[in-house]
């Protein structure tokens, strides 16, 4: 188990990279603008429309019976048998809590975008830095994520 979490947590790091932002903006916001108030309003949007847990199950499987026959012609028949459906958790108020935090956003001016990740050559030029105001957005725009969870918005010439 520890050697998969060790090939999968970089394999997942450089998804990440290739993923777009999906975050609030609003141009000449400060960043540390934008993370505060998205608390706020995740803060908020729980208060209104808290979590309702629910543990689910999916029905159960059944396995048929199996008959296995060796060269002389004996057969050994295996009963079929349930298995049992797995069990998560959902949270039906989820969607709506989304949707809370996003009108809490949009009244503070800030509107949900989707940045594409920079092209492999466009970051490795870019000097590395954070992103401090977010800056007006154009086709051009991309952005780059730092190992610390900051991020660089540029817009490539």
């Amino acid at each position: 188990m520890t050697y998969r979490l060790k090939t999968v947590i970089p394999f997942m790091v450089v998804l990440a990279g290739c993923a777009p932002l999906d975050t609030y903006y609003k141009p000449g916001a400060t960043v540390a603008n934008m993370q505060r108030t998205t608390t706020e309003c995740a803060v908020s949007a729980l208060e209104k429309v808290p979590p309702s847990t629910q543990l689910v199950r999916d029905p159960p499987q059944f396995v048929p019976p199996d008959q296995r026959c060796n060269s002389l012609g004996q057969c050994h028949v295996t009963p079929g048998y349930f298995v049992p459906g797995p069990i998560y958790e959902i949270d039906p108020n989820a969607q709506l809590r989304r949707r809370v935090v996003g009108q809490c956003m949009a009244d503070a001016g800030f509107a949900p975008v989707s940045i594409p990740a920079c092209p492999r050559n466009v970051a490795k030029a870019a000097p590395r830095l954070s992103t401090i105001t977010l800056p007006a957005l154009n086709a051009n725009s991309c952005a780059i994520r730092n190992r610390d969870g900051s991020f660089q918005i540029v817009t490539r010439g």
